[in-house]
């Protein structure tokens, strides 16, 4: 491999085929916190975290009213939104479990601490925090070593505040 991405570039946002635009919008809006910034009628949403232009595309322009991708088939794992500190990502998932959305896991991955759920569509969806990169796991030779273990799911709440 001969060309190496920029160490800058980053993922700018995610979008999705949904099957109902308006229980989309409501489980991204109210469960996850995500600000509507425009819609377009019944077809398509944008919603961001901070005023960005938009972090969650929607859309139902080739899947309204569809079915969720079969078990063992190809397509999007999940989609995973960074939180600056435990204590942010602590919140957000109490916020889910309140909401009544049920959690699919909790990892431990080592440089990170992941809750997975699905959107109403069937999506996977990541929340986590990084550790600070001088805490993540390294072998003697320097390569980082990742891994996943149960996450302490009410050590994580207990920072909730």
């Amino acid at each position: 491999m001969g060309y190496t991405i920029d160490a800058g570039a980053q993922v700018g946002h995610v979008h999705l085929k949904v099957s109902d635009l308006d229980r989309a919008v409501a489980f991204y809006g109210d469960v996850l916190g995500f600000e509507l910034i425009t819609r377009i009628g019944d077809q398509a949403a944008f919603l961001s975290a901070g005023g960005y232009h938009h972090h969650v595309g929607l859309n139902t322009w080739q899947s309204a009213g569809g079915q969720q991708p079969a078990p063992g088939t190809t397509g999007l794992f999940h989609s995973a939104f960074l939180y600056p500190t435990r204590a942010a990502l602590a919140r957000a998932v109490q916020h889910v479990i309140d909401s009544g959305t049920r959690l699919t896991g909790a990892s431990d991955h080592g440089a990170s601490e992941a809750v997975y759920l699905d959107d109403p569509d069937g999506n996977g969806i990541e929340l986590y925090r990084d550790r600070p990169r001088d805490e993540w796991p390294r072998t003697s030779d320097g390569e980082l070593v990742l891994f996943t273990e149960p996450l302490d799911l009410t050590g994580l709440l207990s920072e909730s505040g």
